[in-house]
């Protein structure tokens, strides 16, 4: 019994951050208030920086949520607005940015960078001149210095 009291608990602590939002900024058609909520999951709310403007309680995702709206209400498709909120914040806005050959120039550049190095290191250890082995004179100096000591 104390374990379905715990989980109808858990199950109305997570339907109240769900309803969380405040009611007046909502979207009278739930169809587009449930596209407005998918965008929110896919936007990083600026200040916290690795949170969704749905899951932020900042000011600035509060704003973001009415840009999203608005834009919403005036007929603009999902990607026109991403389009415009990257063209306003820049790529970081999205939590899942786009792949270009900057991003991919960014992620993969300290691979290249580890691999040239390798190289180089390679390349120096093998021309690295070889030790050649000491001739009977040296040799025969050398047991004479350790046979002093």
């Amino acid at each position: 019994m104390r374990g379905a009291a715990r989980l109808l608990a858990m199950i109305g602590a997570v339907l109240c951050l769900a309803a969380a939002s405040d009611p007046s900024e909502r979207l009278a058609d739930p169809a587009q208030e449930a596209r407005a909520r998918e965008l929110f999951q896919e936007v990083r709310c600026l200040v916290c920086q690795n949170e969704s403007i749905d899951d932020s309680e900042a000011e600035l995702a509060g704003d973001l949520r009415r840009v999203v709206r608005d834009e919403i209400v005036a007929g603009r498709s999902d990607a026109e607005i991403r389009r415009f909120l990257v063209e306003r914040y820049g790529e970081f806005v999205l939590l899942k940015p786009a792949f270009s050959a900057g991003n991919a120039a960014l992620w993969l550049a300290p691979f290249g960078i580890v691999l040239v190095g390798g190289a180089l290191l390679f390349g120096l250890l093998r021309r690295r001149p070889k030790a050649e082995a000491l001739s009977v004179e040296e040799e025969t100096r050398l047991k004479a210095l350790l046979d002093q000591e």
